[in-house]
């Protein structure tokens, strides 16, 4: 089991470095001068060259790319006495731990820098730290949502196959795959926020808290309803078909064609034997989607101004806020990283023959 655990989390490391480094030599190739960004109308040449020689840009990309690796791992090589190198170990943006020191350069355990916004000049891992909870309350509520209601009609459509509810369910489930979220989420914004506000309650925009004048934040769940139906539409889809499909296979089996025969209840062989096997699959896709609509909230978050960690990243790409783009990507990823590596874990420590492949 130790060997299985340490394969899949080194496995996992090897994924996390490859998209880190894609997103490093994508982003680096967009066109635009991270400088005049910046200085906005203030640019000129000096201010430029000292903007360049701040963030790295004034080196070639390879030596870029190994300041980034460096500034993102946990331990890390730098320079701790010239602050001329782009490896000086700067206490205004680590905070370290040193682990040993060989002449001029030490080797320290630090939390992973991810820069500077350029236009909020806050650091991303802040910005990260204050819009990332939202987004996880929006995506953990959207797929409960997704699962309670997406099992519950995939069980019902596989004990009435070829009924019209089954055909029903089926047609609700292939309309929310095929519609996109940000179509959704105008709809039901527009329906339910503006012409059945009346008799909803509900509003088009906002977020999880609200700033009263007077109050201060105020919790506001009812804001949570809107962007969490619209999120959790796709998920709720491929989970009432996969439901469906698996349980009518197990279902087909013989040990519950045996179970049948012995005389068992319609309730014992579908929810005590059938449903715990046929969830296996139902599991592996509601963790995927799980970090999935971490990423995908973008628009969703956008659409009903949820100040979440896709609303973020939507206004820093307009404003072409590269840093803070990088930064919530390998948020993402790291976030996929560890769910599939606890999936793994979890199906090693169930099923013994998953350890063996």
């Amino acid at each position: 089991m130790i060997h299985y655990v340490t394969k899949k989390i080194l496995y996992g490391f090897l994924v996390l470095f490859g998209v880190i480094t894609v997103i490093f030599f994508l982003f680096n190739i967009l066109p635009g001068d991270p400088a005049t960004i910046i200085l906005g109308q203030r640019a000129n040449k000096e201010a430029i060259e000292a903007i360049h020689k701040d963030l790295g840009t004034d080196k070639s990309v390879l030596e870029q790319y190994g300041m980034y690796i460096n500034d993102l791992s946990p331990i890390s090589i730098h320079n701790y006495k010239s602050a001329k190198s782009g490896w000086y170990l700067n206490p205004e943006k680590y905070s370290w731990t040193s682990l040993a020191v060989f002449g001029n350069t030490c080797l320290v355990l630090k939390f992973p820098h991810l820069r500077r916004s350029y236009i909020s000049k806050r650091p991303v891992a802040d910005i990260i730290k204050e819009t990332l909870p939202e987004t996880v309350v929006l995506a953990f509520t959207s797929i409960f949502i997704a699962s309670i209601v997406g099992i519950f009609l995939g069980i019902m459509s596989a004990i009435k196959q070829n009924t019209f509810f089954d055909r029903f369910a089926l047609l609700l489930a292939v309309l929310g795959m095929a519609a996109p979220s940000f179509f959704v989420g105008l709809i039901i914004a527009w329906l339910f926020g503006y012409v059945l506000q009346d008799y909803t309650g509900l509003s088009p925009t906002g977020s999880l808290y609200d700033i009263d004048v007077w109050d201060g934040e105020k919790l506001k769940l009812k804001n949570l309803i809107l962007p969490a139906i619209t999120l959790g539409i796709r998920p709720l889809a491929i989970v009432v078909q996969l439901m469906r499909s698996s349980l009518l296979d197990v279902l087909g089996q013989d040990y519950i064609r045996t179970a049948k025969a012995k005389g068992l209840s319609f309730y014992s062989v579908v929810i005590k034997h059938a449903l715990k096997n046929a969830l296996n699959p139902v599991v592996t896709a509601i963790s995927g989607w799980f970090a999935g609509l971490m990423a995908g909230a973008i628009f969703v978050e956008k659409i009903f101004s949820w100040k979440g960690i896709g609303y973020e990243v939507f206004e820093a790409l307009t404003k072409n806020d590269l840093p803070v783009v990088m930064g919530a990507t390998i948020i993402f990823a790291v976030i996929f990283v560890i769910t599939n590596i606890v999936v793994d874990i979890i199906y090693g420590i169930l099923d013994p023959r998953v350890r063996v492949k």
